[in-house]
Order: C-alpha cells, then structure tokens, then sequence
C-alpha cells in the first residue's frame, strides 16, 4: 500500500467519529486524496490492517523517548504516515495555529474559480494567494493567469516572507466580495523560494522552464536559488532503476540509514526495490535499529545524496528526469 492508502485504512479502523476529528487538522487537497483512498479500498483481508496498526503503533512507540521535541515528534510521525513532502502540508496547520479562513476557503475551490477571482488583481495579490495555496493546485492556477505576468508572480513568491495584516486584510476583502465568504484575517509567514520552487516543480517540466529562463532574465541570482529549491529528495522518484542503481553505488549504506528515515515510502521502496534481497534487509534492520533521529540530520544526509546524483547527472551517467534535451 502508498501511505496515502495507509493512512485511509487507519482512519477508517478508528470509527466516524475519531476520523473526523482527524480530518478537521487537514486541508482540501488531503481530504480529497484520504476520501479517494477510502472509497476503492477493496477487499483488505485482517491481516493487512493489523499489518498497518502495527506498524503505526510501532512508530508511535519508537518515537515517544524522553527528550524529543514535541515539533520533531509530530514532524517524524506525519512523515512516517503520509511522506515528508505532505506532512509539512500537514505541520502547517496544525504547528502555526489558525489561518486566515477566506484564504483556507480558496483551498476548497477549483483552481478555475481561484484564478477567476485573482486574474485581475495586483501581481503582488496574486502571489500572495499562490504562495498560501498547495503546491499542486498553484500550479494549475498559474497555468490559468496570462502568460506575460506569470514570471513577475513567481518572482514575487519567492521573495515573500512576513505578510502584514493589510495585506491579508486587502485579500480577505477581495474573497468577500468575489465569492461572498467574508472572514478575518491573520499574519503568517507565506511565499518564499521554496514555495516558489514547489509551484513550478508542479508545472509541465517545459514550462517550468520557460518560466525559469524568463525569472533568469530579470534576476539571475533569484532563478539560481530557486532552481536550486527545486531538487528536492522526491526528485529521485524521477530517476529510472538503472540510474538509482548507478547512485546506489556511490552512498554508504549509514548515509542511507539514516537519508531514508521518514521520507515518502515511494522513494524508501524505490530505493530498496534496487538492492539485492539481502542488501534491502540488513538496511532495513539498520533502519529499525537507528531509533528517532533528528530531522537536520536527515535533511544533511539527503543533501549530500542529492549532491552526488546531480554530479552524476552533469557527467551524465543518470537522467534526473527534469526535463532539458533528450536522449536517444
């Protein structure tokens, strides 16, 4: 099973009730992803869920020792649960506290709806509400804006950082009046390279590029960074098996022990599904044994890996899979 699936046979074990409460925590692109799961989960025999329950109260367990962070905690058990990438999706609601509900409503809408709302409005209003939006769905909103102001909005992305209460006052104003859901606004980080980076890592990989050149022209220096945000760990979901072998060959395995802890499960079992029988079992035994481990230490490790497969992708020896010229 994918965490997604996991997850969706968890929550349902737990009863309406336990898992609404749950839900209240997530917003709407996991609700729809959760409900999906939930509805073509067939045929799960009690082995299958007591598999996941155990694997789950497992992890609960192994991270309840003394002196972790209680942010860390829930960081490495989202993780564990849904993939790295989601639950910051996940730690953004639950660790920063309430959000500005007109903006949250945005997420409920179908990105026809949201770039009809924005399409007229200030670049710097647009890439507010960009940058507050999953990354997925600010892609397809993009995608829907003229062309010719595309790269000026992820130029602003990238540089927002703390967005004051007038500005979100002014946003919460427009969602009122356009799609009569007026609310109270609130502060909170927002934008910045790395939301910048995830938006057009969304986007088809020739526009991304496209847009990239043009971000380029205007400031090198900003396209530089941001292209750098967007070789992410999830990139090497990308990478075909003779590649992931070929890198395989270049990482210790205690570098790998712990790059892997609470990353997606897709990229842990891409991994793994490259070793030999044996060489799978002992990481994994490794990879039990390890324990918690802190979440700077598994972003260093994954940083040198990333490190290596972009050296052997410059020597072409590996396709990252990022677009750019083909080969034949």
């Amino acid at each position: 099973m994918s965490g997604t699936q996991r997850a969706a046979l968890l929550l349902m074990t737990l009863g309406e009730q336990e898992a609404a409460e749950v839900l209240k925590y997530m917003g709407a692109k996991e609700v729809q992803e959760l409900g999906t799961a939930m509805a073509s989960l067939q045929n799960v025999s009690r082995d299958e869920a007591g598999t996941v329950l155990d694997v789950f109260i497992t992890d609960v367990e192994g991270q309840t020792a003394f002196g972790v962070n209680n942010e860390d905690y829930v960081r490495s058990l989202l993780g564990n649960a849904f993939g790295q990438s989601k639950a910051e999706a996940f730690l953004d609601r639950i660790l920063v506290g309430d959000g500005a509900q007109g903006l949250d409503a945005l997420k409920w809408m179908s990105s026809r709806e949201v770039a009809n709302i924005v399409e007229d409005e200030h670049p710097q209003i647009i890439a507010i509400v960009l940058a507050y939006l999953d990354s997925a769905q600010a892609g397809e909103v993009i995608e829907l804006l003229p062309e010719e102001i595309r790269h000026e909005i992820i130029m602003r992305v990238a540089r927002l950082n703390d967005v004051q209460q007038s500005a979100l006052a002014e946003i919460e104003s427009l969602i009122a009046s356009k799609s009569e859901k007026s609310s109270r606004g609130s502060s909170r980080k927002v934008g910045g390279e790395k939301v910048a980076a995830e938006i057009i890592n969304a986007l088809k990989p020739e526009r991304g590029e496209e847009l990239l050149e043009k971000i380029k022209e205007k400031n090198e220096e900003l396209s530089l960074r941001i292209e750098e945000m967007m070789f992410v760990f999830e990139t090497l979901l990308k990478v075909d098996d003779r590649g992931i072998q070929a890198l395989l060959r270049e990482i210790s395995n205690d570098l790998l022990v712990v790059a892997l802890k609470g990353c997606d499960p897709e990229i842990s079992d891409k991994i793994l599904g490259n070793m030999s029988k044996r060489a799978a079992t002992l990481l994994r035994e490794d990879m039990e044994a390890k324990g918690p481990t802190k979440l700077s230490e598994v972003e260093t490790a994954q940083k040198e890996i990333l490190d290596i497969a972009r050296r052997l992708a410059d020597s072409g020896d590996i396709d990252l899979g990022q677009g750019g010229e083909e080969y034949v």
